[in-house]
């Protein structure tokens, strides 16, 4: 089987991602605080079943996943004679509102992430578990990727279809005609900060409007001050939110606000990865599908990345975050042969190939020619092979009313005020126990 040089990820990293954890579950606690079913009506499917068309969730509207996709689904129908009828919704959108989505008239197949979320789609009874698939294409994956995609009793719940890490961005050319160094602790990473600015960059391009790009900063900074297992902890409502562990974290962001690019509120990720693009700013937090704003060939041979460095020497920077992207099965889906024939070529080798051909992520199948990887997907692969343990990120890792409706408004209100520290850790924690319980 052909990987890229270094290792796939390792059974044992991926085996010690946010796997293990539980907590009690409910149709009730689920919806508590969620958006309402009127106001999803556009999300949600209609229409009498097709049966020589599958009906498919998306949350794919950016130009580059999107045309991947269409490349991917045109495939199955030349393979197949099967139409994949998508209902596409913006990523917000969909993410925020995929409770509301899945209590109405679902699709029969819907993109979602392997990580707490799915497990809890699942055990309410809004997704079917698709161990008869997995037994048909498990081979096609690791035992990692298995276990990453299994619910509290063993059974698979979802089919992995690629993955990526997040990482600190930047532009070689711009470290080399400034003659900077890729920092390795908390002090080489403010001192770099520090050279950025006097040289007229925003050293971290930000953009927070979207609600959820920001988690990933929380992410790491939270892995990298108090450790991997405290922050799975945390996101499942085991450890406190107003801690003087969390506060530490908020505390340590706040010193780096001054280093963030100015407005993030008013600014999307893709915003924020243009000014990366455009020489602005200097570095970028954010996940692999920041390559999506650059063009292929001499701009994108520009972009680079390197692991979020070390913070506290005794906990080290072993924990990555990198989130598993997949597909999960409707609860008595309306075709159902039409939806295993689906999964069954979303788990192929050839419709993973034919995706990251124009979308450069990571296949999660073993049997994908990786030959063709750039150096971006080469050293994504060797990061997430070498982590000590991988987070799937904080709206996976977390329960989705959590997720929603305390973590993105509470984060964009301490962007907006960090001085609100005490405040915001104590209305995180309140409405925790209140989800939680």
């Amino acid at each position: 089987m052909p990987h890229p040089p270094g290792k796939m990820p390792s059974p044992a990293a991926l085996s010690r991602s946010s796997g293990g954890l539980s907590t009690p579950l409910s149709r009730r606690t689920l919806f508590k605080g969620g958006a309402g079913l009127a106001g999803l009506a556009g999300l949600s499917a209609c229409g009498a079943p097709d049966p020589n068309a599958v009906r498919y969730g998306s949350r794919s509207t950016e130009a580059i996943p999107k045309e991947a996709f269409d490349n991917v689904f045109a495939a199955f129908k030349a393979e197949t004679g099967l139409t994949v009828d998508v209902n596409a919704t913006d990523p917000n959108t969909y993410q925020e509102q995929i409770n509301s989505y899945l209590q109405g008239n679902p699709d029969d197949v819907f993109a979602w992430f392997a990580g707490f979320r799915a497990r809890f789609f699942e055990d309410v009874g809004l997704a079917a578990p698709m161990t008869h698939i997995w037994d048909e294409v498990g081979d096609n994956f690791t035992d990692a990727f298995r276990t990453a995609c299994q619910n509290e009793a063993g059974q698979e719940i979802v089919l992995p279809f690629y993955y990526y890490p997040w990482a600190v961005f930047y532009r070689p050319s711009v470290f080399e005609a400034n003659g900077y160094s890729i920092p390795e602790n908390l002090s080489d990473f403010e001192s770099l900060c520090e050279d950025m600015q006097d040289t007229g960059l925003n050293p971290i391009a930000f953009g927070a409007a979207d609600g959820w790009p920001q988690m990933g900063t929380f992410d790491y900074l939270n892995m990298r001050i108090n450790g991997y297992d405290f922050h799975i902890e945390l996101m499942a409502g085991q450890q406190r939110w107003d801690s003087e562990e969390v506060k530490a974290v908020f505390e340590q962001w706040k010193d780096l606000l001054s280093y963030h690019q100015e407005g993030a509120l008013g600014r999307t990720w893709q915003e924020a990865a243009q000014s990366l693009q455009q020489g602005e700013s200097g570095m970028y937090v954010l996940g692999l599908f920041v390559n999506q704003q650059f063009a292929e060939g001499e701009d994108r041979e520009d972009l680079d990345f390197f692991n979020f460095p070390e913070f506290n020497p005794s906990i080290g920077a072993g924990a990555v975050e990198a989130p598993i992207d997949g597909f999960m099965l409707r609860n008595d889906p309306e075709n159902p042969d039409g939806a295993d024939d689906l999964l069954r070529f979303l788990a192929s080798a050839q419709a993973q190939q034919i995706y990251v051909d124009t979308d450069p992520q990571i296949a999660a199948n073993v049997e994908t020619d990786t030959s063709g990887y750039d150096q971006l997907q080469i050293k994504s692969a060797e990061l997430v092979a070498n982590a000590d343990n991988i987070s799937q990120f904080m709206d996976r890792d977390t329960r989705p009313d959590f997720a929603a409706t305390v973590a993105i408004p509470e984060l964009q209100r301490f962007l907006a005020n960090p001085e609100a520290i005490t405040d915001i850790t104590s209305s995180m924690q309140a409405q925790a126990e209140s989800i939680f319980g």
